[in-house]
């Protein structure tokens, strides 16, 4: 990475797009175009233009169609501009899926998190219904799938656990976990019994300057709020080092479906962060609660051998986080919840 602070968001942009040697190389081999479902949430406009990016410097001609009811303009024309082909559509509307194109490689990214505890009806309309009518749109041995899922499929572990891998139970808590645990179970019954090659992403805080754990925290750090201990550990990784390896996970995609967890190399400490974050800020932190001896961690081991570590440190998370923040930049507004321990989102 380089050391000079990022200034604007269209270098944010860049830099999340950045397609790692090993990305371009392992997708040069890949026939046939992209599908990205859900393309206009957080992690969707930069995958689809890595995507873009990867496929260009690989020499192949193929096209990315992103998919979304795209309810920010500015992300449609940004993407537009990449060169990617937006659609916009509900997916929600089974009669939708007869005007959008035919693709062997599909991310699945749409889905419900925030509200989930006021809205359960849409939550699971998202979580579940959608990806049925997904996956039986795309499916069969000659599509391979990306299925977007979350770490809290699984129940909390101990702090000193190393965190709980592709092979724990999924015990999911509250309606948000529970309807993301039915997204997996819709997948890998399309993936039985159709052959639909799919790999399954068990995300745990992917992390940007406009959004995710660290920015929650310099956000609360900086204006002086007190910062919530009850979930007192966590994993976090640059959303550019996850995309690169969602990318990449396509080659896992198998029948019967498989899991992957994509997750930070560390467990870290909330407390611990903060107290890093305010010494770049010149400042205090306060805090509130007390540190629990589980929380929901993920461990990432299978991904890093797979894919290596990651190329971004946690560092250069922390400090650019706390420049972008201090200088009042756009953030996408969208708090983690991280310290939820109820499953109520």
């Amino acid at each position: 990475m380089k050391n000079a602070p990022i200034e604007t968001e269209e270098q944010l942009e860049l830099e999340l797009s950045r397609p790692h040697p090993e990305t371009v190389e392992q997708l040069r081999s890949v026939k046939g175009d992209f599908l990205v479902l859900g393309a206009g949430g957080k992690m969707g406009p930069t995958l689809c233009r890595l995507l873009k990016n990867a496929s260009e410097a690989a020499g192949a001609g193929r096209r990315i169609y992103a998919v979304s009811r795209f309810s920010d303009p500015d992300v449609r024309n940004r993407l537009e501009n990449a060169g990617i082909q937006t659609i916009q559509a509900d997916l929600v509307d089974r009669l939708a899926y007869g005007e959008l194109p035919e693709a062997v490689n599909v991310f699945f990214m749409a889905g419900m998190k925030f509200g989930a505890s006021v809205q359960e009806h849409l939550t699971w309309a998202m979580n579940t219904y959608v990806p049925a009518l997904a996956a039986e749109r795309w499916s069969g041995p000659e599509v391979r799938i990306v299925v977007f899922s979350t770490g809290n499929v699984y129940p909390f572990v101990a702090v000193g656990s190393g965190g709980a891998d592709e092979r724990t139970p999924p015990e999911p808590l509250g309606e948000y976990a529970m309807s993301c645990l039915g997204r997996e179970r819709i997948f890998q019954h399309f993936s039985a019994t159709r052959g639909t090659r799919t790999v399954i992403i068990r995300l745990n805080y992917a992390n940007e300057l406009r959004y995710g754990v660290l920015v929650d925290l310099a956000q609360k750090v900086l204006s002086g709020q007190m910062i919530d201990l009850s979930m007192g550990n966590l994993n976090v990784i640059w959303q550019g080092d996850a995309n690169n390896y969602i990318a990449r996970s396509l080659a896992l995609a198998s029948s019967p479906a498989s899991v992957l967890n994509v997750a930070g190399p560390q467990i870290l400490s909330v407390r611990t962060l903060a107290e890093r974050i305010a010494r770049l800020a010149g400042t205090k932190a306060s805090f509130t609660g007390t540190e629990q001896s589980t929380a929901l961690l993920s461990d990432s081991s299978r991904c890093l051998e797979l894919f290596g570590q990651p190329t971004v440190s946690l560092d250069w998370m922390l400090s650019r986080v706390v420049d972008w923040v201090r200088r009042g930049e756009k953030t996408l507004n969208k708090p983690t919840k991280y310290q939820v321990r109820d499953g109520q989102f």
